[in-house]
């Protein structure tokens, strides 16, 4: 064999093994840290709920706002190249004389293009829902989540109802392109806790940082008893806390700037919910299956009662 074709097979194996493990790195692997931990204590959250006088919720609407389109193995590594339906979500937990909003989608202009569908009358009625609302939650700070209140044309009037909170607000890079008009929250008064937070009758926050610094998990208690656990983007899918994946290193790292050990650690956590609780409904930020399967047993109710 010419020494030529010898070096250019050499090095078209050493390219073939480099470029397969990076592959494998980025795309495929998905295994669980050993140091992965998060501490969900359900029967502390349902105390702290109990001791909250109040009606709590009779329902809990949803609209679909929009929805973007991701590679499978961007939602959950290894999962191929087929796409996958990304959904954007607004709920509406409904009270006999007021209501809350958690997460506030986004308008088309914040899509940048990206959104396959997007439902005009969907975000008018957040918009209006938005302003009849005594509390609004955002479970993170990305553009799909809080960027229908940055872009608010009320906002002035809306924000002292908003609780965001303190990791919220201080990074605000995470929100890009959605971003709050200068000075808008100079003045502003974040919230602030330790672990666990009642906000109102039947509903509490789990600080859950991992996927941004100011990640939080909505739990939401029913007045028939029904109990939701609203994870916003901990997983896309329901399918990151059956298989215990996350997405793929390649968004995790270069593109979302995840702690992918506390994200690891909550998806465990999360799981280990899901056997010992099956009845708590654990809704994902993008998982049209899971809303639809919640629609159709009528624990959601589709659409904003808003005029």
């Amino acid at each position: 064999m010419p020494v030529w074709l010898r070096r250019t097979l050499i090095g078209l194996g050493v390219f073939a093994v480099v470029a397969g493990g990076a592959y494998y790195w980025f795309i495929v692997e998905s295994r669980m840290p050993s140091d992965a931990a998060f501490a969900l204590d359900i029967g502390e959250i349902r105390r702290m709920v109990a001791a909250q006088p109040g009606d709590k919720p009779a329902s809990v609407e949803v609209e679909r706002v929009g929805a973007f389109q991701f590679p499978a193995t961007a939602i959950v590594a290894g999962d191929g190249w087929g796409s996958r339906d990304m959904p954007v979500y607004s709920f509406r937990l409904v009270y006999p004389e007021t209501s809350i909003i958690v997460d506030t989608a986004l308008n088309e202009e914040l899509g940048q293009g990206g959104l396959v569908s997007f439902d005009a009358e969907a975000y008018a009625r957040v918009l209006a829902a938005m302003s009849s609302a005594s509390l609004i939650v955002i479970t993170h700070e990305h553009m799909d989540h809080i960027g229908g209140l940055t872009v608010h044309p009320e906002l002035e009037a809306v924000l002292p109802s908003a609780s965001l909170t303190r990791e919220q607000v201080e990074n605000p890079a995470r929100s890009a392109p959605a971003r709050f008009p200068d000075g808008a929250l100079d003045s502003y008064e974040p919230l602030e806790y330790e672990q666990y937070r009642v906000v109102a009758p039947g509903v509490a926050l789990i600080k859950a940082p991992g996927h941004t610094p100011g990640s939080q998990m909505v739990y939401v208690q029913k007045a028939n008893g029904e109990e939701l656990l609203l994870i916003g983007d901990v997983a896309w899918h329901f399918r990151n806390i059956e298989l215990l994946r996350e997405r793929a290193r390649l968004v995790t790292q270069f593109y979302l700037n995840e702690d992918r050990t506390a994200v690891f650690g909550q998806l465990a956590a999360l799981s280990r919910l899901n056997q010992a609780e099956p009845d708590i409904a654990i809704v994902p930020g993008h998982d049209a299956g899971v809303v639809d399967g919640l629609l159709e047993a009528g624990i959601l109710t589709l659409g904003f009662s808003v005029e």
